[in-house]
């Protein structure tokens, strides 16, 4: 049995694993690169293997960088089941085609104002290809076994970090191979922790947050400290945020300061089409997260919902003070980017970021103290303040990743550490390395490792002097 890691190999985007195992190949993961431009450029280029051979796909969860990719594979040929929770399903059903439609709409906004290096500018896919991917999905429940192939068959367990997001088990004639996904804290005010993971021979782990703990901040009270500085100036405060997930954790944590009335009652933009839907999802899975109907209420009218183009371009023309929360969360594009355009040059006004940022997004860069940030081929002086919340993470950090391994049964033989900037990853392989009695290593881009002869293996944790 063969494992490829085609993703999330160096870089935090792009999860892709190809497990060969006899006559077949399973694909875990099918994500989007983001970020850098040479990691960009690797959505345009043809995968190392025939989309038509897979036998099946199993996602762990909905989010673009584990999923976006979806409707490239389908319009090459793929036509097999597409695995994944049913939380995940109803969010991929909103998240494709808006990921196809921002791609269409860039697409045009580039070839209408000629700044695009290609004439003309494409999208990767479009909102046909994104509603084939759609009809390939086969939602499965938590206790529910998938048979992928012959003797090899998937469960999913709840990892926390978003609505239906799972590790992902696959028990195959060999062994048994464990993916962690993004697992969430235990801690996280919207999800619940993470399960206690299962017995497994190999495994892969991610290290988004490898190489450091989060500060021991109440979020709710940080995000009141950097609000109430910012509106006091009568500040337009813009919130790049992903749509799904992070967007929804920071309505509910305005509200709250609302109704504690910690901060004004200013007005609040969610500027994202599938708003609303998305409230009505968090409704039908409650037993995934921690808020009760009330609180989804309040959630719901934290903000008004921004649904045409029209209304976005409006919030540009009006002044301070108020919330624009817009998605993309690294600012990759959408429409955020166009509040960029208009806010950031004003020193009064605040841009607050609340998640992770990879390398090369214009996240990082403003994180990183950019005076300037390029956006549809004009360089866009930044003044504003840049901030970013620590405390509002939906990732685990070092200690809970590690707390995660620990509660395996046994030791993996070997473990993978993924989805990591090279520091985070190298960091988290050495913690494991200490503490655990198993090969850990980093795998790369392309990297081919070989699994066999592990059929529980049951390993026993030994610690390590130093």
């Amino acid at each position: 049995m063969k494992l490829t890691f085609l993703g999330a190999a160096g870089t935090v985007t792009g999860s892709k694993y190809l497990l060969h195992t006899g006559a077949r190949q399973l694909l875990v993961d099918c994500g989007l690169f983001q970020g850098l431009k040479r990691l960009r450029e690797r959505n345009w280029q043809p995968l190392p293997f025939d989309s038509r051979s897979l036998a099946a796909i199993v996602l762990t969860h909905a989010h673009i960088d584990h999923s976006g990719f979806l409707p490239v594979l389908a319009r090459s040929g793929y036509c097999g089941p597409v695995y994944c929770t049913a939380a995940t399903a109803k969010l991929l059903a909103l998240l494709l085609p808006d990921s196809a439609r921002l791609q269409e709409e860039d697409a045009r906004f580039a070839n209408r104002h000629r700044f695009s290096k290609h004439s003309p500018a494409l999208p990767l896919y479009t909102e046909a290809d994104a509603a084939g991917a759609l009809k390939l999905l086969r939602p499965i429940e938590w206790s529910e076994e998938m048979v992928l192939a012959p003797g090899i068959s998937a469960h999913f367990s709840p990892a926390g970090h978003l609505l239906g997001a799972a590790s992902v088990l696959l028990d195959t004639p060999e062994g048994r191979l464990l993916f962690s996904g993004d697992l969430g804290r235990p801690d996280d005010p919207l999800m619940r922790p993470p399960a206690p993971p299962p017995a497994a021979d190999w495994l892969l782990i991610e290290s988004t947050y490898g190489d450091r703990l989060h500060p021991q901040l109440d979020a709710q009270a940080e995000l009141a400290a950097i609000l109430n500085r910012a509106l006091a100036r009568e500040a337009v405060v813009v919130i790049p945020a992903f749509a799904v997930g992070r967007a929804q954790s920071l309505l509910h944590l305005i509200a709250n300061l609302k109704a504690q009335r910690t901060i004004p009652d200013v007005p609040v933009f969610l500027n994202s089409p599938m708003a609303t839907d998305v409230t009505a999802i968090y409704r039908q899975f409650s037993d995934e997260h921690r808020l009760n109907a009330e609180q989804c209420s309040a959630m719901c009218s934290a903000a008004k919902i921004v649904n045409t183009v029209e209304e976005s371009k409006h919030l540009n023309t009006l002044r301070g003070p108020m919330i624009i929360i817009s998605a993309s969360g690294m600012a990759t594009g959408g429409r955020v980017l166009h509040h960029l355009k208009a806010f950031a040059p004003a020193a009064r006004n605040l841009i607050l970021f609340s998640g992770y940022q990879a390398a090369g997004t214009r996240g990082a860069a403003l994180v990183g103290g950019a005076e300037s940030v390029k956006i549809h081929g004009e360089w866009i002086p930044v003044r504003a303040e840049v901030a970013q919340l620590h405390a509002a993470s939906s990732h685990a950090d070092r200690s809970q990743l590690l707390a995660w391994l620990r509660g395996v049964p046994g030791t993996p033989a070997r473990i993978f550490v993924t989805h990591g900037e090279p520091a985070a990853a190298d960091a988290l392989r050495q913690y494991i390395r200490r503490e655990f009695d198993a090969e850990v290593v980093v795998p790369e881009q392309g990297e081919q490792v070989v699994l066999e002869g592990m059929r529980s293996a049951g390993a026993r944790r030994v610690a390590h002097a130093g």
